[in-house]
């Protein structure tokens, strides 16, 4: 049986990588020509620290892995809690401050002094280039791409389909002003009908002033890729947002590095850091945060209120799905940080974070 498992699993790999292959001969990735603050060399984006090397025989032990491992409990055996969030809603907060509703996963939808901005969003069923397969939603987005109003901003961390969503972008490029993205994600865009003057790119460390404040593209420790052979072909990060009242930190995907000292040193304190926690494993430790780790990024940002994201909505590594929630709690509380667990669609201002609510907890 297994033997039948591993032919069939190989040849869909190999149909993937052949669809893959000309997904990436049709993308366009832009060449990079000046000189960037992220390590830049043969047409490729670099970590600032380098990444331990998966040898052949770590790759192949990590497919064994994948066949032969049991999963238990990565999907959730209750009703996640989605709150739902309408137009009305929205368009009643006020426009003093910042408002923030966690979508799923890390897509984060923000009213920042009366402007709508989207991080990351994902609102497709599956985080895949294929709709028949791959991680599926445990829940649906607390509003719909059509209801949204009109968007001023889309700040995208990296091109990984969970976090850069094709089918997402191509509704939100007729009502989104602006659309700010690491050097080289600009390509794809472009090549999905967004017109190339909306489209900001950003290096490390580089800042847009906006009405609000300013916005600064910071260094991860993760990598990019969409297809087959564009790895790292395209920038990765994270995101700081700062008004004069306000400071928000948004990690993108990141193995723990001394960077986010640098960036807490440079723009901290923080009133809130959403931090990735969730996909983690000891084979890919280096590019994905354990629980622990994202609250010691929390401390090394200064922090005042983290909320764990990067999990609750799609199967994407062998933990359990609650676990990077018992995890973060339990880690929050030995080292005394103040975490907010927002239900999805859970409405909050900056100046009024909810506080820790165990919802992952609830009885099937």
């Amino acid at each position: 049986m297994f033997f039948i498992k591993l032919v069939v699993a190989l040849i869909v790999m190999l149909g993937l990588a052949i669809y893959l292959v000309n997904l990436n001969i049709k993308s366009k990735v832009n060449p990079i020509e000046e000189v960037t603050s992220a390590p830049y060399e043969n047409s490729k984006f670099h970590n600032t620290a380098p990444r331990n090397p998966m040898s052949f025989a770590d790759t192949a032990a990590l497919w064994v892995r994948f066949f032969t491992e049991k999963k238990v409990d990565t999907t959730p055996d209750i009703n996640i809690p989605v709150r739902t969030v309408s137009r009305a809603n929205l368009d009643a907060l006020s426009e003093d401050t910042i408002h923030l509703v966690k979508l799923g996963h890390s897509s984060i939808l923000l009213k920042v002094y009366g402007e709508y901005w989207l991080i990351d969003p994902v609102f497709s069923d599956r985080a895949s280039p294929f709709q028949f397969v791959g991680p599926k939603r445990f829940h649906q987005p607390p509003i719909s791409l059509e209801d949204l109003p009109p968007i001023d901003k889309v700040l995208i961390s990296h091109n990984h389909y969970d976090h850069l969503d094709k089918a997402s972008i191509k509704i939100l490029l007729a009502k989104t002003q602006q659309f700010l993205v690491p050097k080289g994600v600009d390509g794809d865009l472009i090549n999905w009908g967004v017109e190339a003057n909306k489209i900001v790119t950003f290096d490390w460390w580089q800042e847009l002033q906006t009405r609000q404040g300013l916005v600064a593209f910071t260094p991860t420790q993760h990598f990019s890729g969409r297809g087959m052979g564009d790895g790292n072909a395209t920038l990765w990060g994270s995101w700081v947002i700062k008004t004069p009242q306000e400071s928000i930190f948004f990690s993108g995907d990141s193995g723990y590095f001394a960077g986010f000292k640098e960036i807490g040193d440079k723009y901290g304190p923080f009133d809130l850091t959403m931090v990735e926690t969730g996909a983690y494993d000891k084979n890919w430790a280096d590019i994905h945060m354990k629980p622990e780790d994202s609250v010691q990024a929390s401390i090394d940002l200064q922090g005042k209120v983290m909320m764990p994201i990067h999990n609750g909505t799609f199967d994407l590594a062998f933990h359990t799905w609650h676990d990077p929630f018992d995890r973060v709690v339990a880690e929050s509380e030995r080292r005394e940080v103040t975490l907010s667990t927002p239900e999805f669609g859970r409405i909050f201002s900056i100046t009024d974070l909810p506080p820790l609510t165990p919802w992952w907890q609830q009885t099937p």
